[in-house]
């Protein structure tokens, strides 16, 4: 490599560092992307894309077991374990494939390597230990991710105790799984694997599962899931684990009791940890609290020219959101006119489960308690005619006003193709769209998006189908 002066250096190629490098070059600046592993980082490698895939093949499996609703016939349905994780990683090697090209098309420098903090404006590279550059810049974003958390005797061995990233391949199927954590990423394995045909249990130590949801939302979805043959214990907590052989044996606390259960495989999922250490944050003036780098709303971190964004700067551990940060933090840098800070209240959350889960803004009960005076909208699935042409009628869509200005506070959806649906809130929350609009907005039908509308009317007293 030549060339090791830059305008702009970004310490990781996930979501958000090759989303705010392409950005950078777009607005004149000579910029590198510093790479330790994968360009995509994590959601594309191991989190959001070949989850998404595994979670497809679930999805048809799924609907050949109910082509007799529809009028058709099928033999011997099975599945091949070995070819759906095949797909799985030939979707994220294609799309790192295509990280790589748009960085080539932007003419960003990508350097393979673990990039740290070393000095004002510096950056040392090193691969196995070894040097591989000494770069420098006048500004410097950190993008370096985060990792799947652990907690004490709890920690996974890769083997019988997953986190993701081994749940994603597996060797071999299990025929009984015990999940720890009820969040996207836990209910979304749980959802896979319980599809494919594994016992599964869910342990969540909260009250109710999918915790950061709108409470009625995540009822709705405990019951679905319960339907489904999943056992859900709420409340609960797994006190520990030990890996034998051929199994996992878990002690379980839940209700004031103490079980014993035994599993082929085991999940954490509880939560992740931002990637702080080994990137030069020692001598300097960026402040890490928590596993986390503490920033402004321009993404700036204690340190002059040294700016951190995504998953390392704590939640929502989104890709969208990092992406977002990753933009607003190099346009705030470039000096563009019209740039403000991300707003949280308008990010969408998504959890492609069956079924879907999405929502965006306020649930009911926080705005209750930012002392809010609410209205609440609700229309269900079965009173919508595409859902029922579909065979998914089960759901439903909930909306929340503010009572006094028809400000939409929060819209909250599961069932089929929420997480596409959501996007219309979310571009309703941030137009600072009144309820007003939203009621004289014209829906296509026959559509689920009509569900929108209704639950809208709903909250006034209009609804027009049930």
């Amino acid at each position: 490599m030549t060339e090791t002066n830059f305008d702009l250096i970004v310490v990781g190629g996930g979501p958000g560092g090759y989303v705010a490098a392409i950005r950078a070059a777009q607005l004149g600046m000579k910029t590198a992307v510093v790479e330790r592993e994968h360009l995509g980082g994590i959601c594309l490698n191991w989190g959001c894309i070949p989850t998404k895939a595994l979670l497809r093949s679930s999805e048809i499996y799924h609907l050949l077991h109910r082509l007799d609703e529809f009028g058709l016939s099928a033999k011997e349905i099975k599945f091949d374990p070995k070819k759906i994780i095949e797909r799985s990683r030939a979707v994220a090697k294609r799309l790192s494939q295509g990280v790589a090209f748009l960085m080539k098309k932007n003419k960003v420098t990508v350097i393979d390597g673990q990039g740290a903090l070393n000095g004002a404006g510096k950056l040392k590279v090193e691969k196995d230990g070894k040097p591989v550059a000494d770069l420098t810049a006048k500004h410097i974003i950190l993008a370096t991710g985060a990792r799947a958390r652990t907690l004490p005797g709890l920690e996974p061995d890769g083997k019988m105790i997953w986190t993701y990233k081994e749940a994603m391949v597996p060797e071999e199927f299990p025929k009984s799984l015990l999940v720890i954590g009820s969040g996207a990423i836990g209910i979304e394995f749980a959802s896979f694997y319980r599809t494919m045909g594994a016992e599964v249990t869910v342990v969540e130590v909260l009250d109710r599962v999918l915790p950061v949801e709108d409470a009625e939302i995540s009822a709705f979805a405990h019951k679905a899931f319960e339907k489904q043959g999943m056992k859900i214990l709420t409340g609960a907590k797994v006190a520990s684990l030990k890996a034998g052989k051929n199994n996992v044996k878990a002690t379980i606390e839940s209700g004031g009791k103490t079980t014993e259960g035994s599993f082929e495989r085991a999940i954490l999922a509880v939560g992740i940890t931002g990637n702080v250490e080994g990137i030069g944050l020692e001598g300097t003036k960026v402040k890490a609290d928590r596993g986390h780098i503490v920033v402004d709303e321009w993404l700036r971190t204690g340190e002059a020219g040294v700016y951190a964004i995504g998953d390392v700067v704590g939640p929502p551990w989104l890709a969208h959101k990092a992406m977002h940060e990753g933009v607003i933090c190099v346009e705030k840098i470039a000096g563009q006119k019209g740039v403000h800070p991300l707003d949280t209240s308008n990010i969408p959350g998504c959890t492609y489960c069956h079924p879907q889960v999405a929502s965006v803004g306020l649930t009911e009960a926080a705005a209750k308690e930012a002392g809010r005076k609410v209205k609440v909208g609700r229309f269900p699935f079965m009173g919508n005619g595409k859902a029922i042409a579909l065979g998914e009628d089960e759901g439903l869509i909930k909306t929340v006003f503010d009572a006094d200005t028809g400000e939409l506070l929060g819209a909250h959806m599961v069932g089929a193709e929420v997480t596409e649906l959501i996007q219309g809130y979310t571009i309703a929350k941030t137009l600072e769209t009144t309820e007003a609009e939203l009621m004289g907005t014209i829906f296509p039908h026959p559509t689920l998006s009509e569900m929108m509308h209704e639950a809208v009317l709903d909250a006034y007293g209009k609804m027009l189908h049930m």
